[in-house]
């Protein structure tokens, strides 16, 4: 029996047998009690509720598991798995997710999440009938870096539209969230201090429209959300350049103490912030107030299409810059351009542009974000009303037939966290403009970062993709029908 499962586990057994169905009767089980657990075990039985028309008791586990139950369980001493795997046991006993840590018993719910009906994701609360197969399912990530970029920038999106792309991302085992929380269009963040950046710098966006920011309390609330759901929050500050906003908002951090108007255009390259004291005091208050509201360990600091600096002049900028992200206790990340600087030892590069030849110091760990591969504000063909090109054109196959150990070539496997799927915004203003170009392109993404290489087939991943059409239905899910994919009806 095939199951629509993305990523594909590395391992699964699925029997013939007759399907277990879960009921009203059931009870979740926890071992050990923890808050994780309780939490995750809370979040399951909030998902099967309105198939159910009932909601299963969270509790402590109390001997071996005997039918009617689904018991989720830590195992330090696993076979087998890693960090992040989960083993997932079905059977006429019951059903048993096991894990080492309890973000693998959250990935071991997700996928007994795809393997129930689609139906279990409509929020009505009527009956429908949970089945799922009997079997087995071993299962771990090929890179601890699976991530996602969210531009809210050049068009602002709210808190609310931030929890459903974290929603959206966790149902494919992606767990890491990128915030670009600033550029040339608009400031996103609430800092104290420079009360400015919000009042004039967020007040509009690509094209002219409103703006908009999050206040502390705001981000703190999406951070709590994504730890809650195991996505590391990575916020990203762009310097030196992308920065007409927050110089149209302080005129002290240009060189000539003008301050230039609002920008709602698209171009770039055009911005940079002036090597004096009121940056760098800008740069050292930022850097603190925003690594004090994340639990996280990265900070982004951009450094990307600085086109009016000299060479030196960028490299002693992403140098000091640095130094105050390590100061503040979190480790940098910059833009593939930033390997033309002094690298601090524990600074990541986020490799984007597939056409540069980069060659960071041994030992330094890369994020892989090639864009003409994985960013999903490309158009998936010539008709797409939606998105740009000048990285060309990115349709599904595109997206998902690549080895990330095969690029850039002359990095060693070893140097890979992962891989990041950035959505720039200059032409998305709405949630359903992100939904429409991610689906079905993150789910590409997220088997790419998951699944081990030999593993993965083309032609069995669209037969799987097909099948998530009625989930994305039931979700209310702008998704792309890309004729690709001989998408199901029910």
């Amino acid at each position: 029996m095939a199951i629509a499962v993305i990523p594909q586990p590395v391992s699964v057994e699925i029997q013939e047998d007759d399907p277990i169905t879960i009921e009203k009767d059931w009870a979740i089980e926890i071992e050990p009690a923890s808050p994780d657990l309780e939490r995750i075990g809370r979040q399951l039985s909030d998902l099967l509720r309105p198939a159910l028309a009932a909601s299963l008791p969270v509790r402590p586990a109390s001997g071996p598991i005997e039918g009617k139950v689904i018991r989720l369980e830590l195992q330090p001493d696993l076979s087998d798995a890693r960090e992040e795997g989960y083993e997932l046991l079905i059977g006429s006993g019951g059903i048993q997710i096991a894990a080492r840590t309890p973000a693998g018993v959250f990935y071991g719910m997700q996928t007994l999440r795809a393997m129930l009906p689609a139906s279990v994701e409509l929020r009505a609360a009527r009956p429908h009938q949970l089945n799922v197969p009997p079997g087995r399912i071993a299962d771990h990530p090929r890179y601890a870096w699976r991530g996602a970029m969210l531009d809210v920038a050049r068009h602002f999106f709210g808190p609310d539209d931030v929890k459903r792309y974290i929603d959206l991302m966790t149902m494919y085992k992606l767990n890491r969230l990128h915030l670009h929380l600033s550029d040339d269009q608009g400031w996103r963040l609430e800092i104290p201090g420079w009360p400015n950046l919000t009042r004039h710098g967020a007040t509009t966006a690509v094209g002219g429209g409103a703006g908009g920011y999050y206040t502390q309390d705001d981000y703190r609330g999406i951070v709590e959300y994504a730890q809650e759901r195991f996505v590391t929050i990575v916020p990203e500050i762009d310097v030196p350049g992308h920065t007409n906003a927050a110089m149209s908002s302080y005129p002290e951090l240009t060189c000539d103490g003008k301050a230039p108007p609002l920008f709602t255009g698209i171009e770039v390259g055009f911005s940079a912030l002036c090597d004096n004291d009121a940056t760098w005091r800008f740069v050292d208050d930022v850097v603190r107030e925003i690594s004090a509201m994340t639990p996280g360990p990265y900070f982004h600091i951009g450094g990307d299409e600085v086109k009016t600096l000299t060479p030196e002049q960028y490299a002693g900028f992403m140098e000091r810059a640095q130094a105050i992200v390590r100061k503040h206790g979190t480790q940098p990340i910059g833009w593939d351009e930033i390997v033309h600087a002094q690298l601090d030892p524990a600074t990541i590069v986020q490799y984007w542009r597939p056409d540069a030849s980069i060659e960071p110091p041994a030992g330094t760990k890369l994020i892989l974000s090639p864009a003409n591969r994985v960013y999903l504000d490309m158009k998936y063909d010539a008709q797409t009303a939606l998105g740009l090109n000048w990285a060309g054109m990115i349709d599904v196959r595109t997206a998902y037939d690549w080895d990330p150990a095969r690029l850039p070539g002359s990095v060693q496997p070893d140097a890979i966290l992962g891989v990041e799927a950035p959505l720039w915004s200059e032409t998305l203003a709405a949630m359903h403009d992100i939904e429409y170009m991610a689906f079905p392109r993150l789910a590409a993404v997220a088997e790419v970062a998951w699944t081990p290489q030999p593993s993965r087939r083309w032609d069995d991943f669209r037969a799987r993709l097909g099948r998530q059409a009625p989930r994305w239905s039931a979700l209310g899910v702008n998704a792309f029908r890309t004729p690709e994919i001989d998408w199901a009806v029910r």
